[in-house]
């Protein structure tokens, strides 16, 4: 089901309705008719694969209630290893099977050795590198100390399946979002309205940014070896913003869903294209999964502790990983890889953690300084989605070859009303940067907005999403991941 269908605008009330005025505030009854929610949310989609949800729950629940009576070190390492085993084995299957046998076939190939090996039409489940990572998390904590096994079988199955968030995220860890299990909830009016308006700025982002942008991204990237060098760079910036606003957008759903629901989930963008060096970007960009590799992959391989060499090779562990993950191709390896290699010097020279406040704190505009370091980062950034959105290593670099031709200084041009929809989408983009400037130390664009400023804007939505909002619906692009 997506956030931007029709049928998702039908569920969403009934669950609200039945949440807070049936359950009569009975917190276990709330968290069941969460998870039957959230499984109705899920299996929307394709029914076959709850099972997959249903095990991994109840493998994770089963290894934390052992991991309760357990003292022993080997023991407890050997039930780390079986959740560990069993998660990744599954997104490993569903999500690289077809990847490894490919590239197997191809590696003996070079040597002269043809192999006979078939892949499988695997569909891949949607959301299962989200929800995989978030009950992966509770086991670890579990194991480390750091959280309390849950002897509540339902609250754990809301935890893992919650359905605000549980095909693109925010990555949740049990220490933050399980505890808002077991606490009573009651309505509060101030909080669901904020939800609201983080849903309606999310939807926007989505339906307004988003979804013009890959009108124009996807005929250019499509187009590469036709159109000018102009029109490719301009082609890569609709894709900046077209991700960007699909997927922080999804994220500004979700929050506010769980708002409403009286849950607070973590924010997992914080205005990440003003950022001014590599290093802000990504403490701003998905900020669930970054934090997730940080505490369960980078600090346990030491981090920086042990002097500069370990740093590196732990910083280019992180964005390689971080680039797999997002899937099975090796366009997203060496988009890893290319982040990795703007990361490092800032490493060496102990700059990685120099911008830790919102740029232009207490001021109205940015110094010029302040402005290039901004479009100087922005420009890596795009350069690195291109490597991302293109099909193969190939596509990513003949794009990015012709754009950085003689014709990056003509004006852009589309095939017919694409020129229309290029002027649309730069007008809302421009829109867009301007509310995030204002309101760059929120946690998200009108959260601290007053009320006559909350009225403008739901109906400046209203006529929007009118416009825009047929019935039909477009897949959010982390979907895939």
């Amino acid at each position: 089901m997506l956030f931007n269908s029709l049928d998702f605008a039908i569920f969403l009330p009934i669950v609200f309705i039945l949440y807070w005025f049936v359950t009569n505030n009975n917190l276990r009854l709330q968290n069941l008719l969460i998870v039957v929610s959230s499984y109705v949310f899920y299996g929307w989609w394709d029914w076959r694969f709850l099972s997959l949800i249903i095990f991994s729950t109840l493998i994770d629940y089963l290894i934390g209630r052992k991991l309760i009576i357990e003292e022993r070190i080997p023991q407890r390492k050997l039930l780390l290893w079986i959740s560990i085993i069993v998660n990744l084995g599954f997104l490993g299957f569903f999500k690289y099977y077809n990847f490894f046998v490919d590239n197997f076939i191809t590696a003996f190939s070079l040597f002269g050795t043809e192999i006979k090996a078939n892949t499988l039409n695997i569909i891949l489940p949607v959301g299962i590198s989200f929800y995989t990572f978030q009950t992966l998390s509770y086991t670890i904590d579990v194991y480390k100390r750091k959280l309390e096994p849950t002897k509540d079988f339902i609250a754990f199955s809301a935890f893992v399946s919650f359905f605000p968030q549980l095909v693109a995220g925010p990555i949740e860890r049990a220490t933050n979002l399980l505890p808002q299990f077991y606490i009573k909830r009651i309505f509060n009016s101030s909080f669901a309205l904020e939800g609201i308006r983080q849903i309606m700025w999310g939807l926007l982002k989505k339906m307004v940014i988003a979804d013009n942008c890959a009108v124009i991204a996807n005929s250019v990237f499509s187009n590469y070896n036709d159109v000018s060098a102009s029109t490719l760079f301009f082609g890569a910036i609709m894709f900046t913003f077209q991700i960007y606003g699909d997927f922080s957008g999804y994220s500004d759903i979700a929050i506010g869903t769980g708002k409403l629901f009286g849950f607070d989930l973590k924010k997992n963008f914080a205005y990440p294209y003003l950022s001014r060096d590599i290093a802000e970007f990504w403490r701003r960009w998905h900020i669930s999964l970054s934090t997730w590799f940080r505490d369960y992959v980078y600090i346990p391989l030491g981090g920086s502790r042990d002097g500069k060499n370990k740093a590196f090779r732990n910083t280019i562990i992180i964005f390689l990983v971080s680039g797999f993950w997002h899937g099975a191709n090796w366009t997203f390896i060496v988009w890893g890889a290319y982040h990795a290699i703007l990361f490092l010097p800032l490493v060496l020279l102990n700059k990685n953690r120099k911008f830790l406040t919102p740029v232009a704190e207490n001021k109205t505009f940015p110094t010029l300084k302040e402005l290039m370091q901004i479009l100087c980062t922005f420009l890596l950034v795009v350069i690195g989605w291109i490597i991302f959105r293109s099909e193969s290593i190939n596509d990513a670099y003949m794009y990015i070859s012709r754009m950085f031709s003689s014709s990056i200084l003509s004006i852009p041009t589309f095939v017919g009303p694409n020129n229309t929809t290029a002027m649309i989408s730069l007008f809302y983009i421009l829109i867009m940067i301007l509310f995030e400037w204002k309101y760059r130390k929120d946690h998200f664009v009108f959260e601290s907005s007053k009320s006559q400023v909350s009225m403008m804007f739901s109906t400046i939505f209203i006529v929007v999403s009118i416009y825009y909002f047929s019935g039909s619906s477009s897949d959010f692009i982390y979907f895939q991941f």
